[in-house]
């Protein structure tokens, strides 16, 4: 019976302990849990660019505070200044719309008759645009319950701009800091693989740093690219609010979907208001655009390890699904990862059966 009792206050006594170390987990969990996102945005942009930080650094005679105030500097200029442009620009291109409709100068241009003969889409597509030109009233009756059902969703995708620009900020002050205890980080990345896989930790740390690098200079730097390209082509050609379609370039190159799936109805759109020699260069220069990953990806994710495409497309629509624009970015990284660490699991696992190795050369 001592025994038993013994036994007893024992179990109550471990399980009170489990209990309160379980609490606080899911308790601090719960309080950075709003921070998670931009720190992991953080640590990859700081692993992304530590190569520049290098450089820089030395260049700079080994003040890494220095070149870390510097790289962070820029990085906010070159996310804060976009920003601005792309939501003055759609202010005032909505604006410019409301005005036009508010003392009836809208004038939309009649579609060509040649758009009624586009396979599937051509004939309502010509219908839609007609009625445009010709009774907008009516076409916003029309669909005014589509709209009502799209208005509340376009409000929140607007209001929750001003959080993802601000999470994005806190993300290139974490990857500055994060840059300058380089060292720590490295160690602390190494202690933790360590724990979790064991002896291939260092592998592990270096094979991460590898994907993350390839991923957002192979994926996100290249749809970067595009969306500034394409949106200096639709500034150029004056269509209103360039900084949204450079948005919805970017979300779709991010895809890896081909650009000219935006650009492509707006260079019709060109032909349709503007002269032919205008037009023709904007459609031009919209299939460079578009074509452009194919040379920029070899060169910058080649620098990588090749990662399936798949991976990158379910990683960027499920991390925006998730967690909004950011997880539009991370998402398709930590799923990369994600990937490539399971892959090097699997044959760490068979290493004492190269025939196996040798038919699925995973690493």
């Amino acid at each position: 019976m001592e025994n038993n009792e013994a036994f007893y206050r024992r179990s109550i006594y471990t399980a009170l302990r489990i209990g309160f170390i379980a609490l606080l987990f899911v308790w601090s969990f719960e309080i950075i849990k709003p921070f998670i996102l931009p720190v992991l945005w953080g640590i990859i942009i700081a692993v992304a660019i530590f190569p520049l930080f290098e450089r820089l650094s030395k260049i700079l005679g080994n003040r890494k505070k220095l070149a870390s105030i510097i790289i962070t500097l820029v990085a906010l200029s070159i996310l804060v200044v976009p920003s601005i442009f792309f939501v003055d620009s759609t202010i005032d291109g909505v604006q410019h719309v409301a005005n036009q409709m508010e003392n009836g100068l809208l004038n939309i241009p009649m579609p060509s008759e040649t758009v009624s003969s586009w396979p599937i889409i051509g004939k309502p597509v010509f219908e839609i645009w007609h009625l445009a030109s010709t009774n907008l009233e009516a076409l916003i009756i029309k669909f005014a319950p589509q709209l009502k059902e799209f208005a509340p969703s376009l409000l929140s995708v607007a209001s929750s701009l001003g959080t993802t620009i601000l999470m994005f900020i806190i993300s290139i002050i974490i990857a500055g800091a994060l840059l300058t205890k380089a060292e720590m980080s490295e160690k602390a990345a190494k202690s933790i693989f360590n724990t979790l896989i064991g002896k291939q930790a260092n592998n592990f740390v270096e094979l991460s740093t590898s994907i993350i690098r390839s991923v957002v200079q192979g994926v996100l730097g290249v749809a970067a690219i595009q969306s500034l390209l394409g949106a200096l082509g639709i500034w150029a050609i004056g269509i209103p609010a360039p900084g949204l379609w450079a948005l919805i370039i970017l979300f779709v190159a991010i895809l890896q979907l081909p650009v000219l799936l935006v650009m492509g109805p707006l260079a019709i759109y060109v032909f349709s208001v503007s002269d032919t020699t205008p037009a023709v260069i904007f459609l031009i220069w919209s299939i460079v655009v578009s074509a452009s990953d194919a040379f920029l990806k070899p060169i910058f994710l080649g620098r990588g390890i090749d990662i399936p495409m798949l991976a990158i497309l379910i990683g960027a629509i499920g991390g925006m699904i998730l967690s909004g624009i950011i997880g539009l970015f991370v998402g398709a990284v930590v799923l990369a990862l994600s990937y490539k660490i399971f892959q090097a699991l699997l044959v760490d696992d068979v290493l004492d059966k190269p025939e196996i190795v040798e038919k699925n050369e995973i690493i």
